[in-house]
C-alpha cells in the first residue's frame, strides 16, 4: 500500500510539474529577460543630483518673507525648503501626512496650481499634456503631487519632464531610451501595468500567486531532477545513463540540475519580496517615529537677511530641518548636504541624534559610526552614503536605525525582520552577498550565469510544453 501510494505520488509530481511548467514556462523566460534588462536600465526616477541640477540659485534680493511667516501660512510642517520655482522664490512645506503646500517668499502667500505656461517655463519649453497618472508616476509615492504636466522637450533623447500641476516641483524626468527599455525591464519584472499596479493591493495579490505557482513549478522541478538522476553505477538507466531522457528532455533536465536551485530561490525570494502575510516590516521609518524624532521646535526666528547670510550665495536649496526639538539648517549642494544651526555653527552631533531617535518599548544600547559598506549597508542601485550611523536598540523587535550624519536623516528602519528579509531576498533575488555587493563585475557574472542557465530552462521547457501541447 505504501509502495502503491509512493508510485501515485511520483506520477502526481511528474503531471503537476509538466502541467504547471506549461502554464508558466512564459512567466519565468519573461522574468529571466527582464530580469537582464534591469541589471543597466532601472525604473525612471528623479535623483538628487539632477534634481538640484535642474534648480535656479536663489534670487535673495527678492526674498521678502522669513520661514516662520511661511510655516504659519501653511500650517503645521514636517519639512520646509526654499527653492526657486519658475523666477520666483518659493518655501515647499510638507505636511506631517505627505501633503504639500507652496508659499511665495516675496508675499508670503499660499499658491494655487501652476498651468500649462508656467510647467512649459519651468521644464524649459517644448509641449505639455495634463496627466494624472500614467506608466512611470504610477506608484504611490507621486501621490501627493498629482495630476502632473507632462512636458515633451522635443530633444534628440526624447526627455519628458513632469512637472507636479499642483506645486510646481519637478517630479520626474524620463528619456525615450529610459521608456523603451523599461517596458522590456522593470515594466514585465514587476508586472507594473498601470491599470493593475494603480491598485496596489490587487497588484500584490496578482503578483503573490504568479509568483507562487511559479515557486511550485521551480520546487517541482527540482524534485523531478534530482529524483530522476541515478549517479551510483549499479543503478544507472540503460548505457551507463544517469538520466533517463534523451534529446531535448535530456538537455532540460541536465538545465535544471545545473541551475535549478538558483532558480527555485529566485522566483521564492521574489514571492518574498511582496511580503506575503505581512511577515516583514518597512524600511522606511513609521510617521510616529519620525514625529518623535523631529520633536516640537519653535519659532525659527529668522529674517530674509539671516537666511541670505547664511545660506552664501549661489545656493539652489535651502532645507529647514527639525531634530530633537530643534531647528536646523541643510544646505544643499553638489557635495552633498551641509548641516549648520540657526547661528551658522556645527550641525548636530553623534549624541544628538541619537538621542533624538526613539524606539517605543526600547533603549539605546549602541552608536555605531559604519565608515565602510557591511553586510547590511551595502551599494545597491547606487552608493549610499559614507560614513553612516547605526543606533541598535534593544526593544522587543531589535531595531537599527541608520542615520545620515550629514543632516541627520534616517535613512532606514532595520528591525529583526527587516534583517532576515535581507538573507531571504535580497541575498538571493539581487545577489546581495558579502564580498560581491561591494564588486559589481562579479556580481554582474553572477547574475548572468545563474539567468543564463535559467534561460536553458525555460527555453527547453518552453519547447517541450509547446510539442506536447501541439500532439494533444
Amino acid at each position: 500500500m505504501v509502495r502503491a501510494a509512493g508510485k501515485a505520488g511520483r506520477r502526481w509530481l511528474l503531471l503537476g510539474h509538466r502541467w504547471l511548467g506549461i502554464g508558466t514556462g512564459l512567466l519565468f523566460a519573461l522574468w529571466i529577460g527582464s530580469g537582464l534588462v534591469m541589471l543597466y536600465v532601472p525604473f525612471p526616477s528623479l535623483d538628487r543630483a539632477e534634481r538640484l541640477a535642474r534648480l535656479a540659485p536663489i534670487a535673495w534680493d527678492r526674498v521678502r518673507i522669513g520661514p516662520d511667516a511661511a510655516l504659519a501660512a501653511a500650517g503645521e510642517a514636517a519639512g520646509l525648503a526654499l527653492e526657486m520655482r519658475d523666477g520666483e522664490p518659493v518655501y515647499r512645506v510638507t505636511a506631517a501626512a505627505g501633503a504639500r503646500r507652496t508659499v511665495s517668499a516675496v508675499t508670503g502667500e499660499l499658491l494655487g496650481p501652476v498651468d500649462a505656461a508656467q510647467a512649459l517655463r519651468i521644464a524649459g519649453g517644448g509641449e505639455a499634456t495634463a496627466v494624472r497618472r500614467d506608466q512611470w508616476t504610477v506608484t504611490a509615492r507621486y501621490n501627493p503631487q498629482r495630476p502632473f504636466w507632462k512636458v515633451a522637450l522635443g530633444d534628440p533623447s526624447g526627455r519628458e519632464v513632469y512637472v507636479s500641476a499642483r506645486t510646481g516641483e519637478v517630479a520626474l524626468v524620463t528619456t525615450r531610451w529610459q521608456r523603451g527599455w523599461n517596458w522590456a525591464g522593470a515594466v514585465v519584472h514587476w508586472v507594473y501595468l498601470t491599470p493593475l499596479r494603480a491598485r496596489p493591493e490587487l497588484w500584490r495579490q496578482v503578483v503573490l500567486w504568479l509568483s507562487g505557482v511559479a515557486g511550485l513549478t521551480a520546487l517541482s522541478g527540482l524534485a523531478v531532477g534530482l529524483w530522476r538522476l541515478r549517479l551510483r553505477l549499479r543503478r544507472r538507466y540503460r548505457g551507463g545513463a544517469v538520466s533517463p531522457y534523451r534529446g531535448l528532455a535530456l538537455w532540460h533536465h541536465a538545465f535544471g540540475l545545473a541551475g535549478g536551485f538558483g532558480l527555485a530561490l529566485f522566483i521564492l525570494s521574489g514571492w518574498l519580496s511582496m511580503n506575503p502575510n505581512r511577515w516583514f516590516s518597512s524600511l522606511a521609518p513609521p510617521a510616529e517615529m519620525q514625529a518623535a524624532y523631529a520633536g516640537r521646535p519653535g519659532a525659527l526666528g529668522l529674517a530674509p537677511g539671516d537666511l541670505e547670510r547664511l545660506a552664501g550665495p549661489g545656493l539652489t536649496l535651502l532645507r529647514f530641518t527639525a531634530i530633537g526639538g530643534r531647528w536646523w539648517l541643510v544646505r544643499e549642494g553638489a557635495a552633498g548636504p551641509v548641516t549648520t544651526d540657526l547661528d551658522g555653527g556645527a550641525g548636530p552631533d553623534a549624541a544628538t541624534l541619537a538621542a533624538a531617535a526613539t524606539v517605543p518599548g526600547g533603549r539605546l544600547a549602541s552608536v555605531e559610526r559604519i565608515t565602510a559598506y557591511d553586510a547590511y549597508w551595502y551599494p545597491h542601485g547606487g552608493a549610499p552614503p559614507l560614513p553612516v550611523l547605526r543606533l541598535t536598540y534593544d526593544d522587543p523587535a531589535a531595531t537599527w536605525l541608520h542615520v545620515d550624519p550629514r543632516d541627520g536623516t534616517i535613512l532606514n528602519r532595520l528591525d529583526r525582520s527587516g534583517r532576515i528579509n535581507r538573507w531571504l531576498f535580497d541575498a538571493p533575488h539581487r545577489l546581495d552577498l558579502p564580498g560581491l555587493s561591494v564588486r559589481p563585475t562579479a556580481r554582474e557574472a553572477g547574475q548572468w550565469a545563474l539567468n543564463l542557465l535559467g534561460a536553458g530552462i525555460a527555453a527547453t521547457g518552453l519547447v517541450a510544453g509547446a510539442r506536447r501541447l501541439i500532439r494533444r
